[in-house]
């Protein structure tokens, strides 16, 4: 998100682009992840979520964890913390990663993560609703490679396809078998050649 926002401002400062796990912040994006979504594919991890949310805050999920978050009451703003960022630690990878899942749970990682991330999103991370994709063709001329996995709950695939349609001189690289993290071994492969191709 933010090399893609950069990039659209300042593309004579850009000599190539390596996006991996495309993500515009738009609202459908941050519904899907947030709201309503990768809930139906992985619901006992969403109930999870769900939990430290009262049920009539959960309308808008987004908002309500902000609350916990920023609020005075210490225990509440850990364990919201932790369901946040533990949901998103759960679901990066295709196959459960217990390396991944235990880092996200340490409590003074799990702030940080849980209380930067929701303020942007809150936010829409002050980007205009479809800026990045609008101004993708601020690219053209910019040698890029999108490399994407296709179960990627955190970053829907029609993002990266979206963002390959508006910017279609870059490489695109649909990765089977991958979710979202940059570990997950055919995203790796990808990035390594990217990034070698360009450094020769």
């Amino acid at each position: 998100t933010l090399a893609l926002a950069y990039a659209e401002t300042h593309p004579g400062h850009v000599s190539e682009l390596v996006l991996r796990g495309i993500f515009t912040c738009r609202k459908a994006e941050l519904d899907w992840f947030y709201q309503f979504g990768a809930s139906e594919v992985h619901p006992e991890k969403w109930q999870q979520f769900l939990a430290p949310i009262p049920p009539a805050e959960r309308g808008d999920l987004r908002a309500a964890y902000r609350r916990l978050l920023t609020g005075t009451d210490e225990a509440a703003r850990l364990q919201a913390a932790k369901a946040w960022t533990i949901w998103e630690g759960r679901t990066l990878t295709l196959l459960p990663d217990p390396a991944m899942i235990s880092a996200f749970g340490d409590d003074l990682f799990a702030l940080a993560f849980a209380r930067i991330e929701n303020h942007y999103f809150v936010h829409g991370a002050w980007l205009q609703e479809g800026q990045l994709l609008r101004d993708a063709h601020r690219l053209h001329g910019i040698p890029g490679t999108i490399v994407h996995g296709r179960y990627d709950m955190a970053c829907p695939a029609r993002t990266a396809w979206e963002l390959h349609q508006a910017w279609p001189q870059a490489e695109f690289h649909l990765v089977e078998g991958a979710g979202h993290a940059y570990s997950e071994p055919g995203i790796l492969d990808r990035l390594l050649r990217a990034t070698d191709a360009y450094a020769g």
